[in-house]
């Protein structure tokens, strides 16, 4: 029985396919009551489930085997699986509606899973901007806006216009805090836009409404904060200290603006400014209380504020405390520098050589020179040091070795003369602790400077032989002594030497182009200007920035009659030097060649703008004026020149002509007596001053001036003339006495003549029969002694004899003509003059009744 089986009947494998189970028909869900009610209730949200199932999980999920496979369940819902296990492994379960897929196709539907039939969505809402947090926001974006804008205008220079927006922020800043207080909602403060820099930021994890109400009252402070420093920026940059001070101090006294106490630097600043010292140094003291001492660097920095005014204020001893104590903690070059001025107003030499010792040893944090120098062929590396020798890092390393070395070179010129007993053994001890430091090059500049001193002591010869010990040394400082020998010996007009010495500097350094335009100047003064030219050119190829050898060249054409290129290389050098009144002038003066008297007024109007007390210049001015017929605008420049300096003789002359030419004649006096002043043997000054005198109706004073002249120059025949008129014109008994002395000046005048007349014919005569060998050099000397006895006798001729007066032997007319110096007078306009009684036509007539008045 056990092997015989049962006949059963098999089981149908497509049974309960068109079985029909209400739950899964969602086409009438629209008119099931009971699940729109679940739907309006729960807002389409399925209830959470009650019961737990065997292989699920809290919250609904599957649970998860070792093996990773998952354990079916059954639905939630009562949904049959679809599937059986085969295997061990589960069968996907489909879905309950194919996507897009409808019985209603079959009614005529179009098959559209997107729902595009639809039509295009609805457009956005607008924004809608009458809210008050809407408003609040845009505001809080003009705020930033400008405060930003203000501050890139200060950084460009623009200092009016960044306080204009800074105050603009303000009033919008307060407009902000209006509708902050309108809208009633202290949620929306922000905070960030007073104090830039200074925001403390907060947890990303704040999750509870106290903590986020208390970030944006911190915005709105901090908003609040960098209006106000922005603005006490703003003033201070514009030198408005009260109204700085003022907004400094709304920001200080408010407990809710973190790290306000740094600006109490600000604030010290502002008093240093204003010279309030004590101030400062209380400003300055409290910020540094307030400052941890994890903010090493800017403590110091404060430190050195301090010892600074401290020197102001002559409190040397107190300043020494502050930079001894940064040298010791923080040593850098400029507080080094400040430590050896204390140390030598107080007069202390071994500190002031121990304070040189320490700042030529403070570390720079540079790299070395080497690094920029190509080591290898290799071109990428080649190409990126030639990336980086010229970058913002390296040029930044450049600027502070070098101002580090100005240090060096000024403190060791101050204190030399104070720490040893002589000049030149305190700088040789400064050269040894150079050559003894990283400062080594600094050493062959110090003895240079050393020979300038001695330059400037007015120690020629200890300078030239300062500089001859630097002929055998390398060649850069060969070359920058024998260039500075070379403009020693041209200033002291030896140019042989001078030349010899910038040769020598152009042997040693042909790139040099001061020692190029000392060999230039040497060959201009022999007046070589081709060569001198060349010379300048060469100086200007090595260095296209040397202005000296752009002027000289500029020079050198206007000698050489080339007005063009010279105008050229001045116009050049003015884009360079703006404000050079030498340029500027030889501008002028090359225009005033070239016949444009309009540009070169114009170049010295420009002239007078940047030195307007040169007298020459204004001289100048008046000049071309009156080459242009304005007299008026002449006379006010030359009047100027006169006021600067009252000495120059052309300006004296044109204002007393001009003064005679207007009919002043008493103003003209007292130029041409400044003229007798300066020229008191010139005797034309005189004479027009007794003529000013004569045309002026003062005809007692002009014969004393006369009679002056006359004393001081006996044989001047124009005054002994005036004389002689002024004493017939007034009646005067010394007439023929001044007559007699005028006929022998006369007579004496013409026998000096004749003497230089027939001197200068005997030497022509001698030159001409010179020539003609022996017989001609003794008729030259017979023909000599015969003129010599001709003119003694003419001579003896012309002297009375011995029974004739002295007036006798060839009575003359005494010539008593004379020729006014200043020019014929202006004849006086004619007024109406009485006739005679005898001339009156109406004399015999008698007059009616009718013409007499009443």
């Amino acid at each position: 029985m056990e092997n015989v089986h049962l006949a059963v009947e098999e089981e149908d494998l497509y049974s309960g396919y068109n079985d029909y189970n209400p739950t899964f028909d969602s086409e009438e869900l629209e008119n099931d009551v009971g699940f729109q009610q679940a739907v309006r209730t729960s807002h389409g949200r399925r209830p959470p489930m009650t019961a737990k199932f065997p292989g699920t999980a809290i919250g609904g999920r599957p649970l998860v085997s070792s093996f990773g496979s998952r354990i079916p369940m059954a639905s939630s819902m009562g949904r049959p699986m679809t599937g059986a296990v085969q295997d061990g492994a589960a069968r996907p379960m489909t879905a309950v509606r194919a996507a897009g897929y409808s019985s209603s196709l079959m009614r005529g539907s179009t098959f559209d899973p997107l729902g595009q039939s639809k039509g295009p969505a609805p457009p956005l809402e607008a924004k809608n901007e009458d809210t008050a947090e809407e408003k609040i926001k845009i505001l809080e974006k003009k705020v930033n806006d400008l405060i930003e804008e203000s501050c890139m205008a200060q950084s460009i220079g623009a200092f009016q216009l960044a306080l204009e927006k800074a105050k603009e922020a303000g009033r919008k800043e307060r407009a902000l805090i209006r509708q902050r207080e309108a809208s009633g909602n202290t949620e929306h403060i922000n905070l960030d836009l007073t104090y830039s820099g200074e925001v403390i930021k907060q947890g990303s994890n704040m999750t509870t409404v106290a903590a986020s109400i208390s970030t944006q009252l911190h915005r709105q402070y901090e908003q609040r904060k960098a209006v106000l420093l922005n603005l006490a920026n703003q003033y201070a940059n514009n030198e408005m200290y009260p109204e700085a001070l003022n907004s400094y101090h709304v920001i200080v006294k408010n407990k809710m603006f973190t790290n306000a106490g740094r600006l109490k630097v600000n604030m010290a600043n502002i008093y240093f400014e204003q010279k309030n010292y004590p101030k400062a140094i209380k400003f300055y003291r409290m910020a540094l209380d307030q400052i941890s001492n994890t903010h090493k660097e800017l403590r110091i920095k404060i430190m050195q504020n301090i010892g600074v005014v401290f020197v102001r204020l002559g409190q040397y001893s107190d300043a020494i405390t502050s930079f001894e104590h940064i040298m010791t903690e923080s040593p850098n070059i400029k507080t080094g520098f400040n430590l050896i001025l204390c140390y030598y107003a107080v007069g202390d030499r071994e500190r002031m050589k121990k304070a040189f010792q320490k700042l030529i040893s403070v570390p720079l944090g540079i790299d070395d020179e080497d690094k920029y120098i190509p080591a290898s062929d290799d071109p990428s590396s080649n190409m990126v040091i030639e990336a980086i020798k010229n970058d913002k890092l390296h040029q930044m390393e450049r600027d502070l070795k070098v101002l580090a070395e100005k240090y060096i070179m000024t403190a060791a010129k101050l204190i030399a003369p104070a720490i040893e007993t002589s000049f030149a053994s305190g700088f040789d001890w400064c050269v040894d602790m150079v050559k003894c430091s990283q400062y080594v090059e600094l050493a062959n500049d110090l003895e240079i400077n050393k020979a300038i001193t001695y330059l400037r002591q007015k120690d020629f010869n200890q300078a030239v032989e300062t500089l001859k010990t630097f002929e055998k040394k390398d060649s850069r400082v060969k070359s920058a002594a024998a260039t500075n020998l070379s403009f020693l010996y041209f200033l002291e007009k030896d140019y042989d030497q001078a030349d010899r010495y910038a040769d020598l500097a152009m042997n040693a350094d042909r790139y040099n182009p001061a020692a190029l335009i000392n060999k230039g100047n040497t060959v201009f003064v022999k007046k070589d200007y081709e060569k001198a030219a060349e010379f300048y050119k060469e100086a200007l190829r090595n260095d296209s920035s040397c202005t000296e050898a752009l002027f000289n060249l500029g020079l050198s054409y206007e000698r050489l009659n080339r007005l063009e290129e010279g105008l050229d290389c001045f116009l050049k050098l003015h884009s360079i030097l703006r404000s050079s009144a030498e340029v500027m002038y030889q501008l002028a003066h090359l225009y005033e060649q070239l016949g444009d008297p309009q540009q070169a007024i114009e170049w010295l109007m420009q002239v007078i703008s940047a030195t307007p007390t040169d007298p020459h210049v204004l001289a100048k001015l008046g000049k071309l004026h009156d080459d242009e017929g304005d007299k008026s605008q002449a006379f006010q420049y030359y009047s100027e020149s006169f006021r600067y300096f009252p000495s120059n003789i052309d300006v004296i002359e044109w204002l007393g002509a001009y003064y005679i030419e207007t009919q002043f004649c008493e103003k003209a006096i007292q130029y041409f007596e400044r003229a007798t002043l300066i020229q008191p043997n010139y005797v034309k000054w005189q004479l027009i001053v007794a003529s000013c005198y004569r045309r002026s109706g003062n005809y007692q004073k002009a014969l004393e001036t006369y009679k002056e002249i006359h004393r001081r120059f006996p044989e001047n025949v124009e005054c002994l003339r005036f004389l002689v008129r002024l004493s017939t014109d007034m009646g005067l008994k010394e007439v023929q006495e001044y007559a007699t002395k005028l006929k022998k000046v006369e007579k004496m005048k013409e026998l000096r003549e004749q003497r230089v007349k027939s001197g200068r014919e005997n030497s022509a005569r001698g030159r001409r029969e010179g020539s003609t060998g022996s017989a001609g050099e003794y008729s030259g000397r017979s023909s000599s002694s015969s003129s010599k006895g001709e003119r003694l006798s003419a001579k003896m001729r012309s002297l009375p004899g011995s029974n004739e007066p002295y007036e006798a032997s060839s009575p003359k007319e005494l010539d008593a003509s004379y020729v006014d110096p200043l020019g014929p007078q202006m004849d006086r306009p004619k007024t109406g003059a009485k006739k005679p009684a005898d001339d009156d036509d109406f004399a015999d007539e008698d007059l009616g009744d009718e013409l007499l008045p009443e």
